[in-house]
């Protein structure tokens, strides 16, 4: 993994993790930390929904097996909250079957990612979205 590459591409960006896992939560908001990106974390729904109206974050990492409020729910509510709409929604899934995918994209979120996230599939992600958010490409 190029991290001082990504690190570089990625340096503005606030990510925010939503994922009800605590080991799985803080190992990725060590990774977006290493990538040189600001790690928000939140446990459940409420939480993120604070966190995105509070810190505007650039993008999300969603887990959609949440409990009580499911992430294709917080997908839901933060593309209604102001400015859910310019963040960039990852939906975070143990499952890769087609109707999972296509739920979560009908409930707002602009990619899916099969769990465990592997690093260099976060480092992606952060550098496409810098890139995005610089001009380089438009969001889908």
């Amino acid at each position: 993994m190029a991290a001082d590459y990504g690190a570089r591409q990625a340096s503005t960006l606030n990510v925010l993790i939503v994922e009800d896992d605590d080991d799985s939560r803080e190992m990725l908001a060590e990774l977006v930390s290493m990538l040189g990106c600001r790690a928000l974390r939140a446990g459940d729904a409420a939480q993120a929904l604070r966190h995105a109206r509070e810190s505007a974050p650039d993008l999300a990492l969603v887990d959609i097996g949440l409990p009580e409020v499911d992430g294709y729910e917080v997908a839901r509510r933060l593309r209604a909250q102001p400015g859910g709409k310019d963040v960039r929604l990852i939906a975070l899934t143990g499952y890769s079957d087609l109707s999972v995918r296509e739920e979560a994209l009908a409930a707002g979120f602009d990619d899916f990612v099969v769990k465990p996230v592997l690093p260099e599939a976060l480092e992606s992600l952060l550098r496409a979205e810098r890139k995005r958010r610089a001009g380089g490409t438009p969001q889908p």
